[in-house]
């Protein structure tokens, strides 16, 4: 538990760059090394299954590549509109 407040406060104040970053295009830089960020701990994790499991969990690894591949192509209102909801939803589950 302890471990995952730490990870949520990380990612809380990751976020809370992208929505107080003035410049647009450092914004969107923010933003996409967070896709990249994702990418590879994704693909880790994938790599770390063994067959039985990746088979388990094919669909869960698409619906998130398909969300990483959707946040492509945001422009800074875009980014901060997102990382405003993730915050949002990590305060939500920290009560």
């Amino acid at each position: 538990m302890n471990n995952s407040v730490k990870t949520d406060d990380v990612i809380f104040n990751f976020f809370k760059q992208i929505c107080d970053e003035k410049d647009d295009k450092k914004c969107v830089k923010l933003g996409n090394s967070w896709i990249r960020a994702m990418e590879t701990n994704l693909a880790n994790m994938e790599a770390n299954l063994d067959e039985k499991d990746k088979i388990k969990h094919k669909e869960n690894i698409q619906n998130n590549r398909d969300h990483l591949n959707s946040l492509k192509g945001k422009n800074s209102a875009e980014w901060k509109e997102y990382a405003t909801k993730c915050m949002v939803e990590i305060m939500d589950d920290k009560l």
